[in-house]
């Protein structure tokens, strides 16, 4: 029955079907096979309504609001602008200043894509003037738009903390290193380009020269409440002040008070459409997130988490071979599945097994998460690459042939994260 379920959810993903129904029917399919089954319409209504009764769950939304605000109120290019001052001069300088901006962008939007949508939208014309090809430019911030998965604070990190009962603020002290680590990595394969292929220095001069006209502090005091952003959300968090929902609802607040009253970028009646899309795209994902549930408690009546756990010590009985095996699979299942829904469906069965052989429940959640953001740049449905493709008229897949090299060097910095648990572990305690 197990097979058969998962089946039927892998062909209506190959079919197009929304990821909601897929999960929906794969829920359903056992009680509609076998009548006497347990996990009935009655059982399967009560799980999803029990997953979403949670508080928890309130920070997704939030904190889609307050990124969706701060985007439109121009904290990324405040935010560049602060790291181009200091930075934009040196060589690889100003692609690196992009990264960064992603990094601590990633810090209040919590989503790749958005991270992907705000940054690029501003950075990628600017580096495309100052002389860099527009396919390494969107390649740049597709990439690290994935930061914005990583970085805490992070939508999946909450998803994941919900489906396995993790401590939400513990993944996110567990994400700070292997989110910089990632950033280094992008930032030193950005610099070996720029020394191999070369820059226009005359260009990149002259821009620094404009920025330096304003002063250096000037460009920190206009930047400051955007940077200020996640030493507020984070530090709330982490100081034990607030929770990670309040610490959501402290960043919408925070968010109107920057964009409306000091910047002055967000009108009043602008916040009503903020509202309506905050619902819109949180809709999807919190059915998602109650069909997730209602799946894994499905699926356990079926003893599947069970199953694949004895089919795992019959294959695996070593640590760094299931830690390099689960690398393999999440990379591919990335390629066809968002961060989001993989991490819902897997992380209940092999959070078991991971226990077993010594695997902390947040080291397992930050490998799967930055292996699984991998998947915004990786063809066939890569999201940040159609997110940057329409910026420069271009194909997906050429960003995506483009960020090959950029994803080694991501791999790489992986690969230390899963290995050396202490990257994660070091805050976490």
């Amino acid at each position: 029955m197990t097979a058969l379920v998962f089946g039927v959810f892998f062909v209506c993903i190959v079919l197009a079907i929304p990821l909601a129904m897929c999960m929906g029917y794969a829920t359903i399919l056992p009680a509609l096979v076998d009548p006497t089954f347990s996990g009935n319409l009655v059982y399967v209504v009560r799980s999803l309504i029990k997953a979403l009764d949670s508080t928890t769950i309130l920070a997704i939304p939030l904190f889609m609001l307050s990124g969706a605000i701060m985007a439109t109120g121009g904290l990324s290019k405040r935010l560049f602008d602060v790291f181009a001052v200091f930075i934009g001069k040196i060589r690889g300088g100003m692609p690196s200043a992009v990264i960064v901006t992603c990094l601590f962008y990633g810090a209040i939007s919590g989503s790749g894509p958005a991270t992907c949508a705000a940054v690029g939208a501003m950075c990628i014309p600017v580096l495309t003037n100052l002389g860099y090809s527009k396919v390494f430019a969107a390649a740049l911030v597709a990439t690290a738009g994935g930061l914005g998965v990583i970085i805490p604070p992070s939508i999946p990190y909450i998803s994941y903390g919900l489906v396995t009962d993790t401590s939400v603020g513990k993944m996110f002290l567990g994400g700070i290193f292997p989110g910089i680590l990632i950033a280094l990595a992008l930032i030193l394969y950005a610099n070996i380009y720029c020394r191999t292929k070369g820059e226009d220095r005359k260009r990149i001069e002259e821009n620094y020269a404009e920025l330096k006209k304003r002063g250096v502090f000037g460009v920190i005091k206009d930047g400051f409440w955007a940077l200020l952003t996640p030493v507020i959300i984070l530090g709330g968090i982490y100081s034990g002040i607030v929770t990670p929902t309040e610490a959501a609802c402290v960043s919408v607040f925070y968010a109107i008070i920057v964009c409306l009253f000091i910047y002055r970028t967000v009108k009043v009646k602008d916040l009503l459409v903020f509202l309506r899309e905050a619902v819109q795209s949180y809709a999807p994902l919190g059915m998602m997130l109650g069909l997730a549930q209602a799946l894994s408690r499905v699926l356990t009546l079926l003893q599947a988490p069970q199953s694949l756990a004895a089919f795992l010590q019959s294959a695996i009985s070593n640590k760094f071979v299931f830690l390099l095996v689960l690398n393999l699979i999440l990379f591919l299942l990335g390629m066809v599945l968002d961060v989001g829904p993989a991490i819902m469906i897997l992380s209940p069965m092999l959070l078991p097994f991971a226990i077993s052989l010594g695997i902390d429940p947040v080291h397992l959640g930050i490998i799967m998460t930055c292996n699984l953001a991998v998947g915004m740049v990786t063809p066939p449905f890569g999201m940040n690459l159609f997110v940057a493709a329409p910026m420069i008229k271009e194909n997906p897949m050429t960003i995506g042939k483009a960020a090959l090299p950029f994803i080694g060097f991501y791999v790489v910095a992986l690969m230390l994260i899963t290995y050396i648990p202490q990257i994660t572990m070091f805050l976490v305690g």
